[in-house]
């Protein structure tokens, strides 16, 4: 499926998605992306629609090709203190301030969004699955995302997060169970409540 290479005609715009709103371990991380008005990718969906070692390769091409691009994260500890729908606002405000061009309207995946430094803003409902701009932001988000908690599964690999990235798969709210929660983990979910951090 071809996806809208943009909303406006003359306007810079920056599509902007997060991650890892749902986990129960690590950052919330958000990405935003201006492409050229001319750019198409064919290949470029939403992150939930394409393998590891396809996003992987997407990431580099997205990069190459982004009149600008960033990352913006929040990490558990901050997801902990203002809630998990202020920090996807929050890594959402920090990947924007990141850009290098000023976006002159903003591609938000979802219903809702924090307005931010006044920039005018659409929030798109499945926009990950619309518009190559915000499909390109999620695909940097989850890449990024991904390979911190790869990184953090060393001396943790009982939560197995190489492989759920944090996210409450079994194998993970069985280990929690058994072994308590980390520093990584966020204290005010359902099941990392009241445990013993090891």
């Amino acid at each position: 499926m071809n996806l809208i290479s943009s909303f406006t005609k003359n306007l810079i715009e920056a599509g902007c998605d997060e991650v890892g709103v749902g986990s129960l371990a690590g950052p919330i991380v958000a990405a935003a992306v201006i492409f050229p008005k001319n750019y198409k990718n064919h290949e470029i969906q939403d992150s939930k629609q394409i393998n590891k070692y396809k996003r992987k390769e997407l990431s580099k091409e997205i990069k190459e090709n982004a009149l600008s691009w960033s990352i913006g994260e929040c990490c558990n500890k901050e997801v902990d203190k203002i809630n998990c729908k202020n920090a996807s606002f929050l890594a959402m405000h920090r990947a924007i301030d990141k850009l290098n061009i000023k976006p002159e309207l903003l591609l938000i995946d979802g219903h809702i969004y924090k307005p931010h430094n006044f920039i005018p803003y659409n929030c798109i409902i499945k926009g990950d699955s619309k518009f190559l701009s915000i499909a390109a932001a999620s695909i940097l988000a989850k890449e990024y995302r991904d390979n911190i908690m790869i990184k953090l599964d060393k001396g943790f690999e009982v939560y197995n997060w190489r492989n759920n990235v944090g996210y409450a798969t079994k194998n993970h709210i069985d280990s929690i169970k058994n072994y308590g929660i980390t520093e990584y983990h966020r204290k005010t979910f359902g099941i990392c409540k009241n445990k013993k951090i090891i």
